[in-house]
């Protein structure tokens, strides 16, 4: 799409409950710079939630063809032109940061597994969904601007049930840690999930990618 001579890719990522919760969204552009992209990103994602249980990809299509030049106008996106990558084109450590989350609980176990990988996966994410008796911990690796998606996903989507057994959303997450990753840690191959028999194996999942530090902090706290 276009507007003022400006071509626009968009690619929708579409979670297990989409139209009841948003698509993840990647922006892309030759002729706009970083924070122009990630502005209109997040423009589509808040007007996404305005659209929520009904379709919705077309009419963001429509908005954003027709309110394109009033947001790239926003102060602060000045500066001249330059290429926006994609999140397939886009390399290097410096453009990785990572997001630790606690997650209360879990009604609707198997779904609600199967709906994190599809996230992690649709958004090329790497990492770890750790079980360690109640404790639940989801520690996710990837570009800032799809961390930041998955957490749109998981705040907005029915993604579990409540007590009566209604689909529910997220209502008691909590981002223990949302950082650019260090040289010293290790980047997780892939996302996978981990039952973990004790603490002890709970470390070794940190410590075996250079995020000892992390578990210390943050982890152990919750699990002793």
């Amino acid at each position: 799409m276009e507007d003022a001579a400006v071509p626009l890719e968009l690619v929708f990522h579409f979670p297990a409950g989409y139209p009841s919760c948003a698509p993840g969204i990647s922006v892309s552009s030759n002729r706009l710079t970083r924070a122009q992209c990630a502005a209109v990103r997040g423009e589509l994602l808040e007007r996404a939630q305005s659209l929520l249980a009904e379709p919705m990809v077309h009419r963001l299509v429509l908005w954003v063809q027709q309110h394109l030049r009033h947001i790239l106008a926003q102060p602060g996106l000045g500066g001249g032109p330059g290429p926006c990558p994609s999140a397939a084109s886009e390399t290097g450590d410096e453009a990785l940061w990572m997001a630790l989350l606690h997650l209360d609980h879990m009604r609707a176990r198997s779904r609600y597994v199967k709906t994190v990988q599809q996230w992690a996966s649709d958004l090329g994410l790497t990492g770890r969904l750790m079980f360690l008796g109640k404790a639940i911990l989801l520690l996710l690796q990837g570009r800032r601007d799809d961390i930041k998606a998955y957490l749109v996903l998981q705040k907005t989507c029915r993604v579990d049930v409540d007590a009566s057994g209604k689909k529910c959303r997220e209502k008691m997450l909590s981002v223990l840690l949302e950082s650019r990753m260090q040289p010293e840690h290790a980047r997780f191959p892939a996302f996978e999930v981990r039952e973990c028999s004790g603490v002890d194996e709970l470390r070794r999942e940190f410590e075996a990618n250079g995020l000892q530090g992390l578990f210390s902090e943050f982890v152990l706290p919750l699990v002793k």
